[in-house]
């Protein structure tokens, strides 16, 4: 601080000394513009219990939500497949209150009280740094070469049969992301009759659903002779998720 800066801040400190309480305030208001110094700091510098600072000195604002209200957020967010921040909160507003009355969500009452009242802007910035060691991508589905070539495929604008029988099939994970190796959790193998007269039109909606241990081949086939037995009509062509962009359609001979 130059020499310039002590005389006026020494003949500023005699002022306010002398100053009544109307005066204090406007010498203090024009202190606080010119440093940038927060008013409590100001009245310190001022008063000669502290000493002027190189730079503006601000009291950080106090954390309202902390690593409680993060870790909460976190496990919502996966609860409700990760979806925006503005569509959370408003999922919040409807589900928090259930979510913690039955003890899904165990967190304290304050907790509660707080994320009944984030903003979607503070979810987006607690959800940032933990968000980062979370994989983006839950398939597990991976592009198989072995039998591409030997099994007989036609496209689905290829087949023109206007009857049911045409199901597309998927294999649904619910393991929620987490999977433990060397256990097993529930899977679903999914029919569903969608194709029919070369367009992609429902011809049924008939939808079949088949419970898996896992991903192993033989429960996997057993599901779909499970499925195809419980069909109400005969199974004609199924079109499973391979990963590929020209989904392959496989005849089934009678």
């Amino acid at each position: 601080m130059s020499q310039t800066d002590e005389k006026y801040l020494a003949r500023l400190r005699a002022r306010y000394r002398k100053a009544n309480k109307k005066e204090r305030s406007a010498i203090l208001d024009e202190y606080v513009k010119t440093t940038g110094y927060h008013r409590k700091y100001a009245i310190g510098v001022l008063r000669g219990k502290r000493k002027r600072a190189k730079h503006p000195v601000r009291r950080p604002r106090r954390a309202i939500y902390g690593d409680q209200e993060a870790r909460a957020l976190l496990t919502l967010s996966d609860l409700f497949d990760a979806i925006c921040s503005k569509r959370l909160r408003a999922a919040l507003d409807v589900e928090l209150p259930r979510l913690h009355e039955t003890g899904f969500l165990q967190v304290s009452p304050e907790c509660c009280q707080k994320l009944m009242q984030v903003s979607p802007a503070t979810i987006d910035r607690l959800l940032a740094r933990r968000r980062l060691g979370v994989a983006k991508s839950r398939g597990f589905t991976k592009p198989g070469t072995l039998l591409k070539d030997r099994i007989p495929i036609r496209t689905w604008a290829d087949w023109n049969e206007d009857r049911p029988g045409f199901c597309e099939m998927d294999l649904v994970d619910h393991s929620g992301g987490r999977i433990i190796r060397g256990a097993d959790h529930a899977w679903t193998l999914c029919f569903t009759d969608v194709i029919g007269a070369a367009r992609r039109v429902s011809k049924t909606a008939w939808t079949e659903c088949v419970a898996v241990r896992n991903k192993a081949q033989v429960h996997v086939f057993a599901a779909i002779q499970d499925a195809r037995q419980r069909l109400p009509f005969p199974l004609l062509g199924i079109d499973s998720d391979n990963r590929r962009s020209d989904h392959g359609w496989l005849r089934v001979y009678q």
